[in-house]
């Protein structure tokens, strides 16, 4: 029997492009700060490169899928952060897209088609300066990280509280 995955974060992206690797950042801060603080039982921390069958792969059957991703926004604003909800179906469509050429909205889309989609899907898209062949960050995306980490910590604190009670 499988066990179900409660919660999913994923980091999208590619850490040798720049601020596409700003998904990647976040996790391997939740990752150092999990070791002082444990996350929700049942989290599982992955990074995915952006491809929509992993993507669906990752998230499928959770109860919350938190995605933290950079994107492309014109005109944008590098580290500037974007916060979008999937619930009931439904997801807005912001004024960026995914660095990545079958972007994030592509794997919604493909898993709601597949009845694939997590309870609820959260999405960070981080705007990027950027996209180079390179590691390390731009510093409008570096600055970003730190109050991601928050937000996605306030994300599973929220969503475990929601769950409390609820059986397994």
């Amino acid at each position: 029997m499988r066990t179900r995955t409660r919660i999913a974060v994923i980091g999208v992206g590619n850490e040798f492009r720049r601020d596409d690797g700003v998904g990647w950042a976040v996790l391997a801060r939740l990752r150092e700060r999990a070791a002082r603080r444990p996350l929700p039982p049942g989290t599982v921390l992955a990074t995915c490169d952006g491809d929509p069958g992993r993507l669906i792969g990752l998230w499928e059957g959770t109860d919350l899928a938190v995605v933290v991703d950079a994107a492309h926004a014109h005109p944008g604003t590098p580290g500037r952060v974007h916060r979008l909800e999937l619930d009931a179906g439904c997801l807005a469509h912001p004024p960026t897209t995914s660095s990545h050429g079958l972007g994030l909205g592509e794997a919604v889309e493909l898993a709601r088609a597949l009845g694939r989609l997590p309870e609820r899907l959260i999405v960070y898209a981080v705007e990027g300066a950027d996209g180079a062949l390179g590691t390390g960050l731009s510093p409008a995306v570096e600055d970003a990280v730190e109050p991601l980490v928050t937000a996605v910590e306030f994300e599973l604190a929220r969503h475990q509280g929601t769950t409390a009670g609820r059986p397994a």
